[in-house]
């Protein structure tokens, strides 16, 4: 199984990126975006999942990303605007959700990540 993320880059302060995430599986029901800076823990930042229609975002980023997928379930988007400092980090798609959609351990397969940085 194969997860790649793609469209990191550097951005000021206020910019937007658009993170995308492609899996080999098909149709995959459920997927998140997770953020992690050198030192602290992988934090979760939004999933989804289908069905039922579910998304979530971590409070630090609601009203700013959204997460969507597309029809066939095998790619996941995480558009970001108004983009801060603090969002800074590697950022990992992970995809298989079994329980609390916040928690990395509860994802079966991971991206290799792909980097935002915002100045």
């Amino acid at each position: 199984v194969q997860l790649v993320e793609s469209g990191g880059g550097s951005v000021q302060a206020g910019g937007s990126l658009r993170l995308t995430c492609r899996t080999s599986l098909y149709s995959i029901a459920s997927m998140g975006w997770f953020r992690q800076v050198p030192g602290k823990e992988r934090e979760a930042v939004a999933a989804i999942a289908r069905p039922p229609a579910f998304t979530v975002y971590a409070d630090s980023v609601k009203g700013r990303f959204t997460i969507s997928q597309d029809k066939a379930k095998t790619t996941v988007y995480l558009e970001m605007n108004s983009l801060k400092p603090e969002d800074t980090a590697m950022y990992y798609c992970a995809a298989d959700l079994r329980g609390d959609w916040y928690s990395p351990s509860n994802y079966n397969y991971w991206g290799q990540g792909t980097q935002v940085t915002v100045s």
